[in-house]
């Protein structure tokens, strides 16, 4: 695995990216994030309803919407066998519980197995940093495709 703390953008190479989510609501961005993962390879298809209940669940622990725009919803289940990402965009924007109020435009997941914590949290480390750059934000939020993913971490490395 590549170094996520060094280097966010070569990780996100290998993550799922979703350009417009298509949710109005939480619950419908976590529904959706369990099927694009699940549609992606991410982990086995009949194991969907469990990610999504690990992921409603630590929902209903605290909400994952951080501030200008972003929340960070994120599971740890035995769906998957390692670090699995999936980065989401809604420019309409979800209400998602943050802690400014506002809507939720950019959505960076991630499903890790309960036994690894350590990945987990420096990929969410790495990326939160990233993601408190606006130049990055905005940039993410113009991107179309998985390169323009890339290009917006890369270009805004801090």
């Amino acid at each position: 695995m590549n170094d996520i703390s060094a280097n966010p953008a070569a990780f996100l190479a290998d993550t799922v990216f979703v350009p417009d989510i298509g949710a109005t609501d939480k619950q419908g961005v976590l529904s959706a994030i369990a099927e694009a993962a699940a549609a992606a390879g991410l982990f086995p298809a009949n194991r969907k309803g469990d990610v999504l209940k690990a992921l409603s669940d630590r929902e209903k622990t605290m909400s994952t919407g951080m501030q200008y725009g972003v929340a960070i919803p994120h599971a740890r289940t035995d769906a998957v066998s390692g670090l699995a990402t999936l980065v989401a965009l809604s420019p309409s924007g979800v209400p998602f519980d943050a802690l400014d109020g506002e809507p939720s435009t950019i959505f960076i997941a991630t499903l890790s197995p309960p036994a690894d914590a350590n990945s987990h949290i420096r990929f969410l480390a790495a990326v939160t940093r990233q993601l408190s750059s606006r130049r990055v934000r905005e940039t993410l939020l113009a991107a179309r495709t998985k390169d323009d993913l890339v290009a917006a971490f890369s270009d805004g490395a801090v």
